[in-house]
């Protein structure tokens, strides 16, 4: 186990592992376990450019503290039903896809964005990513988390013994805001139930999020990322849907990690992660094999 503890560590960029972290403890070994082979990969088509747009700034903007704004986001009877099989997960999400192209009141109205990025990965995924909204990389390629942000990601779920093919990724956002700055409520409320649709299309067993933004909305919480990452939070469905509450483990947003790269942090993503693993029955001793 060492040996995978400090294959681990040098992947997210740690010389030493820990054992314990503040707010989630020592973790049990989980024992090892298979995992569902991925279904093919659900990847939003790239649409033609909405409109050109300046390179993102180093640092996300943020936006001046609102309250939340109540949606009027009318959820169909086929997205609040459970979903069956994987083939049935990934036409649920292309359909969910097509329609927030076609009718999503933020993404249509704005206009600071190239391209659309919808979200990616397994359609039966145990496991979900969420993050705040597309940057500069994700707005040019149709594709959710790609430059450095992207990369630090990808170790991450490496780290974990999985793929991005066998996780899904997506964000609360489906195109970029202006200068990059912190989503407002009211652009939550139009965009983000068609990110409450594709939860319930893959219907993971544990949800991560991934920065400050994210952790806010799908936990229903005012609490900063700081004090409660690391502690098992929960994703409350929406009224009349067949799905249960999902836990959720809110980390630091990759970007941030980068920025602020010491030891610290990356003992506390760590140990997020090793959080997640053991909620999942898997270890990173038994690392997935793609079929």
């Amino acid at each position: 186990m060492q040996q995978v503890l400090a294959r681990f560590d040098q992947a997210i960029g740690l010389e030493t592992s820990p054992r314990t972290s503040a707010g989630t403890g020592a973790l049990p070994e989980a024992p090892s376990a298979a995992v569902p082979a991925p279904a093919p990969a659900v990847v939003a088509p790239a649409r033609a450019p909405a409109a050109s747009t300046a390179a993102a700034p180093a640092l996300r903007a943020s936006a001046p503290t609102a309250a939340p704004v109540a949606s009027t986001h009318v959820y169909p009877p086929e997205s609040l039903r459970a979903p069956g099989d994987a083939a049935d997960r990934a036409r649920r999400l292309s359909e969910i896809d097509a329609r927030h192209a076609a009718a999503c009141p933020h993404c249509l109205a704005a206009t600071g964005h190239t391209r659309l990025v919808f979200g990616e990965g397994a359609a039966h995924a145990e496991l979900m990513f969420v993050g705040e909204a597309p940057g500069d990389a994700e707005d040019r390629m149709g594709r959710p988390f790609l430059g450095a942000a992207g990369e630090k990601l990808d170790e991450m779920i490496k780290a974990m013994g999985l793929s991005r093919e066998q996780v899904y990724i997506a964000s609360i956002l489906k195109s970029r805001t202006p200068d990059d700055r912190t989503p407002m409520p009211e652009e939550v409320a139009a965009c983000g139930p068609f990110l409450m649709e594709q939860i319930l299309a893959v219907r993971p067993k544990v949800i991560v999020t991934l920065g400050g933004p994210a952790a806010k909305w799908i936990c229903g919480t005012d609490a900063g990322i700081s004090r409660i990452r690391g502690t098992w939070q929960q994703w409350t469905p929406p009224a009349g849907a067949d799905c249960p509450a999902i836990p959720v483990m809110p980390t630091y947003h990759p970007s941030y990690v980068l920025r602020t790269y010491t030891k610290q942090v990356r003992m506390e993503v760590w140990s997020d992660l090793r959080a997640v693993l053991a909620k999942l029955g898997l270890s990173p001793a038994a690392p997935a094999q793609p079929r």
